[in-house]
């Protein structure tokens, strides 16, 4: 399976490794950490982009809003100074395949001739607008299951079967898009871990993973440091790289091709070991 990004392609025969980078004052793990003086440092953030592919990193996803639980939504103007400079500094200086977390059409529009190869939606393309925008990108889409908005998403989230309706919900988007013009070989699924999901709808989505997506479209999974591990095994986030990798290896097994995490270098040593078990002589 591959997945044509703006002139790259990207090899899905095996799983592959998603870094972020946020350019948020208030993400929930890296938060801040691109920021000197109040502002943001591109030199700061162009060398963990440089690093994160070093380390075997296939994407850099940037998101310049933070969708954390609670989080404050940001204008269009604020995320466009977040993350379209930084796409053209790491698109021009290191070539490397650029995905942006983002709803907002014009950062689709924006990032996209700045050098971007794929949109990463939490909202699904849900937002005014943004069906249109990607469609016209000609970029791969990533649709993100999530119940509810960033603010609220975690007060009390419900679902009869979790599985089955984050899967009807995918595949509804699916068919949204296709109407659109982006078609499935353009897509790529996400059934949103901890997006309006409890611990035990998490793990019930982890369990049906291989279960949410058409054939075909690949999947996207996001446990990297996620509440859940602290609330599960009484971790803070600093102390999360272990079930973060076992997540990551777990959700691979279960036919994840794209696994979007903070530990890049830790995660890739997992997945080339998953590999030589589970895949001998590829």
């Amino acid at each position: 399976m591959q997945l044509e990004c703006a002139g790259q392609v990207l090899d899905l025969s095996r799983p592959q490794v998603m870094g972020v980078l946020n350019t948020t004052p208030d993400s929930f793990s890296d938060g801040g950490s691109y920021y000197r003086s109040g502002r943001l440092d591109l030199g700061v953030a162009l060398s963990r982009a440089e690093q994160m592919l070093e380390e075997g990193a296939a994407i850099i996803d940037i998101g310049g809003e933070s969708t954390r639980p609670g989080a404050e939504p940001v204008s269009e103007q604020q995320e466009l100074e977040r993350v379209v400079p930084l796409v053209e500094a790491i698109s021009s200086r290191l070539g490397a395949l650029i995905s942006v977390d983002t709803s907002t059409p014009a950062v689709m529009s924006e990032s996209a001739a700045a050098g971007a190869g794929m949109i990463n939606d939490v909202r699904a393309l849900a937002r005014p607008g943004a069906l249109a925008a990607a469609a016209a990108t000609g970029l791969p889409v990533c649709l993100m299951h999530m119940q509810g908005q960033p603010g609220s998403m975690q007060q009390r989230p419900e679902y009869r079967d979790v599985v089955s309706e984050v899967g009807v919900y995918l595949r509804s988007r699916v068919q949204a898009c296709e109407g659109a013009g982006i078609p499935r070989s353009r897509l790529v699924l996400d059934p949103g871990f901890g997006f309006g999901k409890t611990d035990e709808h998490n793990l019930a989505l982890l369990r049906g993973l291989d279960q949410l997506a058409p054939a075909g479209i690949p999947v996207l999974a996001g446990l990297s440091r996620k509440s859940m591990i602290g609330r599960l095994l009484g971790r803070e986030v600093g102390e999360r790289l272990p079930g973060s990798l076992a997540l990551a290896m777990l959700a691979a097994q279960r036919g994840a091709q794209i696994l979007r995490v903070h530990d890049v270098a830790a995660t890739v040593d997992v997945l080339c070991l998953q590999q030589l078990v589970d895949c001998p002589g590829q």
